[in-house]
């Protein structure tokens, strides 16, 4: 499984929007260069997080973004399953019940729903708010003596 930009560039503007939180929006063109990302690939993104309440938005020229609730109600996991959907390794996983025809017989079954265990309980335990203490901390541990 790979996570593709979009997904990883939706965490680092959930990121970067919570770090940067003033309670003022903040213009995409900030967000893109801060980022390193295009304005036009970052509204992309932008909308989906928008569209699904993780970020708010206004209009006009003192418009932007900011995120919508504390940093700790998201995780990474929800923001990549918002963007990548199912985060399963196999699509057999991807419904409640599975459907495959060798699910029975399938000896690489239990691995595929370990691996999917596995990637749940980091992306799921991780929240915008931990990625921000650990950006905290990588700074101030790159600025000490």
């Amino acid at each position: 499984m790979k996570i593709s930009t979009k997904g990883r560039y939706a965490v680092r503007v959930m990121l970067d929007l919570a770090t940067n939180n003033t309670g003022e929006y903040i213009k995409v063109k900030e967000i893109a260069s801060r980022q390193e990302i295009s304005e036009k690939y970052l509204e992309q993104i932008i909308s989906v997080l928008n569209k699904a309440g993780y970020v708010k938005s206004i209009r006009g020229a003192q418009g932007g973004y900011k995120i919508a609730r504390d940093p700790s109600n998201y995780t990474v996991g929800m923001i990549l399953r918002l963007t990548e959907g199912s985060l399963n390794p196999v699509a057999c996983l991807d419904d409640e019940i599975n459907e495959c025809e060798r699910c029975d017989t399938c000896e690489t079954l239990e691995v595929w729903k370990d691996l999917a265990k596995a990637i749940n309980s980091v992306v799921d335990h991780v929240t915008v708010a931990d990625l921000v203490e650990r950006q905290q901390e990588r700074i101030e541990g790159s600025y000490s003596i």
